[in-house]
């Protein structure tokens, strides 16, 4: 595979046809939950003015650099969004508008913790444009909120997840599963009370231990062991079962939704389309570039001072490079990819090593349908070592 740059004309010609997704990152919490990665800061005080104005000029910044796109989808992320004062937010929304034609489905999603205080704000985000709310519920179990660090009640969940549904019509909401000595039984009861509750979106993930969290070092003192990887397994596949019986099927390896629920703005990054990314630590693909913004608030808002926007990388992609990322975003997806087709999109011979996929069929980890390469239902767990053996 050649290792040249993408042709900016090509990928320009590409993307101008596809929708435009803007993410929109708040970089600050309550407080740090010990598994998170993200980038996430606890701040005494934030000053809402100051940081309407900061993300405004970096949106202008990037809209300036994509001009004529139209946009499908906007996520406020975090961080906890749900902390932005509403006019902010309202801000950020029309300012958007302004930038760009948008589409009339225009979804606009905002990640929010279900803290009382913050669900009071639901129905002001709904008035400012948000059309979509994104719950960390994370557990129906008061122990296991608090082994996960969060600040709100099971009960205080519940109510926040009702609140939301009266402010908006499409609500998801976040479940961490795989904890410490869970077992079967035990999460297939929170996946009945999960399925119950009217939602068409459920993001369901397995608790990871990530390098540098509190997480990681409590299992390095040997504070607590991480569930093991059979029961784990067997955890993932009765997900994928009780969602699919419920209507919910995984459309990718954590996510589930009813036929038409997914979520737009997501399946752009999984689709490999162009987004832009504004706010502290936000990753952005534009133009065959890969952009980056300064993750530190203070150091985003000197470099917003000092430049008109936040950006601390701009690299443009090879070939190659757009090749694997689009591939390792694709097979993600239940709906897969056409090999043949991505590696005329990207201008590359080949995306994947024919061997080793008709070896993977062969072991029931990936199927073909036509043009189509998918990833089966144990594939997708097993995701990272299907990736580093197909990949051309």
């Amino acid at each position: 595979m050649a290792s040249t740059a993408i042709l900016e004309d090509l990928n320009a010609e590409r993307t101008m046809a596809q929708p435009l997704a803007l993410y929109v990152h708040w970089p600050f919490c309550v407080s740090k939950c010990p598994y998170c990665d993200f980038n996430s800061h606890v701040r005494a005080s934030v000053g809402q003015d100051e940081w309407r104005e900061a993300l405004l000029a970096d949106l202008a910044h990037e809209a300036a650099l994509l001009p004529g796109h139209r946009l499908a989808s906007i996520f406020f992320g975090g961080g906890t969004p749900s902390l932005m004062e509403p006019a902010a937010v309202e801000a950020v929304i029309s300012s958007a508008r302004d930038h760009w034609t948008v589409a009339d489905d225009l979804e606009i999603t905002l990640e929010a913790n279900p803290n009382s205080a913050e669900a009071a704000r639901f129905a002001d985000l709904a008035s400012a444009g948000v059309n979509r709310i994104s719950l960390g519920l994370q557990s129906f179990d008061d122990e296991a909120l608090a082994f996960l660090g969060r600040a709100h009640s099971a009960a205080e969940g519940l109510r926040a997840l009702a609140a939301a549904q009266s402010a908006v019509n499409r609500v998801s909401f976040d479940l961490i599963y795989a904890l410490p000595g869970e077992d079967e039984a035990r999460w297939s009861a929170t996946l009945d009370r999960a399925l119950g509750l009217g939602t068409e979106h459920l993001s369901l993930y397995q608790l990871t231990i990530e390098p540098g969290t509190r997480f990681a070092t409590m299992v390095a003192k040997h504070e607590f062991e991480p569930l093991d990887a059979d029961t784990s397994a067997t955890l993932f596949e009765v997900t994928q079962e009780r969602t699919a019986g419920a209507g919910i099927p995984a459309y990718e390896i954590s996510n589930h939704a009813r036929p038409g629920a997914e979520s737009r703005h997501n399946l752009a990054y999984w689709r490999y389309q162009d987004y832009a990314g504004v706010g502290p630590g936000a990753h952005g693909r534009r133009g065959g570039m890969r952009t980056v913004r300064h993750k530190k608030p203070e150091n985003f808002l000197s470099a917003v001072s000092r430049n008109g926007h936040g950006l601390s990388e701009e690299e443009l992609l090879t070939r190659e490079e757009a090749a694997h990322e689009a591939l390792v975003m694709g097979l993600r997806l239940a709906e897969g990819i056409e090999p043949v087709s991505l590696a005329g999109r990207l201008d590359v011979e080949h995306i994947v090593d024919e061997g080793a996929v008709d070896r993977l069929i062969g072991h029931g980890l990936l199927q073909r349908d036509g043009d189509v390469l998918r990833t089966t239902g144990r594939g997708r767990l097993l995701l990272d070592s299907i990736l580093a053996e197909i990949a051309a």
